[in-house]
């Protein structure tokens, strides 16, 4: 039995196609005896990878971002003997070059712009910013590109230019880590318990398409969120479900999460 076979149980039907790619990766990596590199991944995909290597035994795994806390990284699939470095994961690091003190400039234009340029979501990793400079991860290959492309993020004129990763601004993180008991983990519940909604409410915001669960569009309010989800809720922020810690005395579920509030 494979890995991916084993997996399958534990996890969520729609997961197949990416267990399947995961595990295609890292059978690569043990036959051909050499790292092998995702894009992009976000928590959830991180989650399922490294739980794929634990499984698997004879080939590690290693992740980055650019920053030590990034949310979405590379994978990196390798053999024993090999020690990863920085520079294997291949990543760039651009800055928005624009005038600050006449012009703002928020995270979801610029992943829009960057996204509308033409490229996909899974070549770019995080946007930062310390409330004056924004900054972004991408791909190496992709890095050209760009800068070619985008000269504008909203009505704003704006040039893209590399930077060493030495030079990442401090970012200012506006996650609230939680530690919680709630009574279900149903999508509709959560985003009703941390943003103080009614349940009719957080169930209006599936039916407008307001939801996103791994930034797909989630319409299901009673779907039912497992570790490292996160959900987006346009207009309220996002949620992300870290681990399950068990019952409590009352019977409720005591789990850790993070909850950005915009």
């Amino acid at each position: 039995m494979t890995a991916s076979d084993s997996i399958y149980q534990h996890f969520r039907v729609e997961e197949a196609p990416l267990i399947d790619a995961l595990n295609d990766m890292i059978n690569q990596a043990a036959s051909e005896y050499r790292p092998i590199l995702t894009h992009f991944l976000n928590p959830r995909e991180l989650f399922i990878a490294r739980t794929m290597v634990n499984m698997q035994g004879n080939v590690k795994m290693s992740s980055y971002g650019g920053i030590k806390d990034a949310e979405r990284k590379r994978a990196l699939f390798y053999p024993d003997y090999y020690e990863p470095e920085s520079t294997d994961f291949q990543i760039t690091l651009m800055e928005v070059i624009y005038p600050h003190k006449f012009a703002v400039l928020h995270h979801g234009s610029i992943l829009g712009t960057l996204v509308n340029s033409g490229i996909q979501r899974e070549v770019l990793g995080d946007i930062i910013t310390d409330s004056k400079r924004w900054q972004f991860f991408v791909e190496d290959p992709i890095a050209p590109f760009l800068k070619g492309e985008v000269d504008r993020i909203s009505r704003v004129k704006v040039r893209l230019e590399d930077r060493p990763i030495s030079e990442k601004v401090t970012q200012i993180s506006e996650w609230e880590e939680v530690e919680d008991t709630v009574s279900s983990l149903r999508a509709d519940a959560l985003i009703s318990h941390f943003y103080n909604l009614s349940r009719k409410h957080a169930k209006d915001l599936f039916h407008a398409h307001k939801v996103q669960l791994n930034w797909m569009v989630l319409d299901k309010p009673d779907y039912e969120l497992s570790d490292y989800d996160i959900l987006s809720v346009r207009g309220y922020g996002r949620i992300r479900l870290n681990e399950q810690n068990g019952v409590s005395k009352k019977g409720k579920l005591k789990i850790s999460a993070a909850v950005l509030r915009k």
